[in-house]
């Protein structure tokens, strides 16, 4: 006999499904999918931000050093950026709502696994897991606004999203440090685990399914490519400067690393560009916009997420700040961030994106520089001065420069588009973090030789010395748009020429 719900009930499951549809029907439906992004996206973005500050501790509990520390952090960088573009094709085959669900799935059961840890291996496999629900979301996240909304209102939609990653900023430090210093460092995990179970159950409910109409083979040979190349080259970096490694950089396994990193790296371009269905659909770069946005993406990646690796770093080990102190100081700097960030949004529908772009970079530039000059008693209005240029920085930065890289590119081009951007991004911090790490080893090595320094020191000598390359790291980042302005040539035939008669460019000062 069928089982019949009482009517009560039934009207009730009714009027929800007519609330819901009369929400996808609305205006206001592409603004709920992006309040839904934000939220995925906020959630991402905190795990790193919390995991920062709560290093330290990590650090202590496990008692490891810092060679197997970061791989709290670049174990999660690594598969998520494995990911990014692997996520665009299995969306496009099963669907944008199933996989994204799926994706926050993955990271909240990643969360929820890293608080219950009890040693570095379990912690550094849970982090891999998240990193693989990361992926899904942050890819997704970009494809899926970019696709619900029209090219004039997408400025101030790039805008609002990039305020996600700078609440995360702002608010994930502070909670972290108060998590870590008043409860336990297992707590900053657990912490995503609620806002995971909104997410999905607020995708459940809103999102429409989407799916690629015609479908196309997997790339398993740029897969694995990317698969080696990536944790191979990473390892190669924290193992050349590791303790335990009396070799160092001539070691047979760290040669071998890079030289299979190598061969992977190359291969893998030579699969991308011969193969008619990428992973990674790098022919796109051919468009100068893009291209040049993602060769400052790729430079100014190395500094912006290891200088957020080296900042709390800094003022636990170097100036003995708490947690919660050292994530308080990152408040206003997300504040900071996010409101220039929507601000920048819409300011691109009637300013240059460029100069915003120049602006951000030198900013960023500056505050790392004097970075370079803290030491053992820098008072706080210092750092907090170089906290102010860091927000301003990527504040101005990040809006314009999605808009101009996607600015020459057709529809179906913006889910490829996001998985080379969020790739690019990630990939240069993973690599960024670990050669940081490396110099920031082989230079408290030099200082350690010194005398009449004490540990503290000598830690602080090495890490002012790792901002001071991120300064001139992030100052490089200006090259690719520099040597855009002042090349004569026409532009470079792209996979989106076809498209110019419906998107009409300015130039390449815009």
């Amino acid at each position: 006999m069928a089982f019949v719900l009482p009517e009560r009930q039934q009207n009730r499951i009714n009027r929800m499904g007519d609330f819901r549809e009369r929400i996808r029907e609305s205006r206001a439906y592409k603004w709920c999918i992006l309040s839904l992004i934000m939220l995925g996206t906020f959630m991402a973005v905190l795990d790193v931000t919390v995991v920062n500050v709560g290093l330290p501790t990590i650090m202590s509990s496990f008692h490891i050093g810092i060679s197997s520390a970061e791989w709290v952090i670049t174990a999660y960088m690594i598969t998520m950026t494995i990911m990014l573009p692997s996520a665009g094709w299995i969306a496009d085959r099963f669907g944008n709502k199933r996989i994204y669900i799926i994706g926050l799935i993955l990271f909240t059961l990643g969360s929820f696994l890293c608080g219950r840890a009890t040693d570095d291996l379990f912690l550094i496999a849970s982090r891999a897991l998240q990193g693989v629900g990361s992926g899904i979301i942050q890819s997704l996240g970009l494809a899926i606004v970019t696709r619900e909304f029209p090219v004039e209102q997408r400025g101030v939609a790039l805008g609002l999203w990039s305020t996600a990653a700078a609440a995360s900023i702002s608010f994930g430090p502070l909670i972290g440090g108060y998590l870590v210093d008043d409860y336990s460092w297992h707590l900053i995990f657990d912490v995503n685990v609620p806002i995971g179970i909104a997410a999905v159950l607020l995708a459940i409910f809103i999102q429409k399914e989407w799916k690629k109409p015609t479908r196309e083979p997997f790339d398993w040979r740029g897969f694995l490519c990317a698969a080696l190349f990536m944790p191979l080259t990473i390892y190669a970096l924290a193992r050349g400067n590791s303790p335990n490694n009396p070799d160092g950089w001539s070691a047979p396994e760290v040669i071998g690393c890079f030289a299979t990193g190598a061969v992977a790296f190359a291969a893998f371009l030579f699969f991308e560009l011969h193969n008619p269905f990428p992973m990674l659909d790098i022919r796109l770069l051919r468009d100068r916009h893009f291209g040049t946005s993602m060769a400052v993406l790729a430079i100014f990646g190395i500094g912006m997420l290891g200088g957020t690796y080296l900042l709390p770093l800094y003022m636990q080990k170097s100036l003995n700040y708490s947690a919660i102190m050292a994530g308080s100081v990152f408040l206003p700097v997300g504040l900071i961030q996010g409101t220039l960030a929507a601000l920048a949004g819409y300011l691109t529908r009637y300013l240059k994106t460029l100069p915003m772009i120049f602006a951000g970079i030198l900013f960023m530039s500056l505050s790392f520089y004097l970075a370079s000059h803290f030491s053992t008693d820098t008072p706080h209005q210092q750092i907090m001065l170089v906290l102010y240029l860091r927000g301003l920085g990527m504040g101005l930065t990040f809006a314009p420069l999605n808009l101009f890289s996607l600015r020459n590119l057709k529809q179906e081009e913006m889910a490829g588009a996001a998985g080379i951007s969020n790739s690019i991004k990630q990939l240069s911090g993973s690599l960024g973090i670990a050669l940081l790490t490396a110099i920031m080893t082989a230079r408290t090595t030099v200082y350690a030789s010194a005398k009449g320094l004490s540990p503290r020191q000598i830690f602080t000598q090495g890490i002012t010395d790792d901002f001071f390359i991120v300064a001139l790291i992030s100052l490089c980042s200006l090259l690719p748009f520099l040597i855009l302005l002042l090349s004569k040539k026409k532009p470079l035939p792209s996979a989106t020429a076809a498209s110019a008669g419906d998107h009409p460019t300015n130039g390449p000062d815009r």
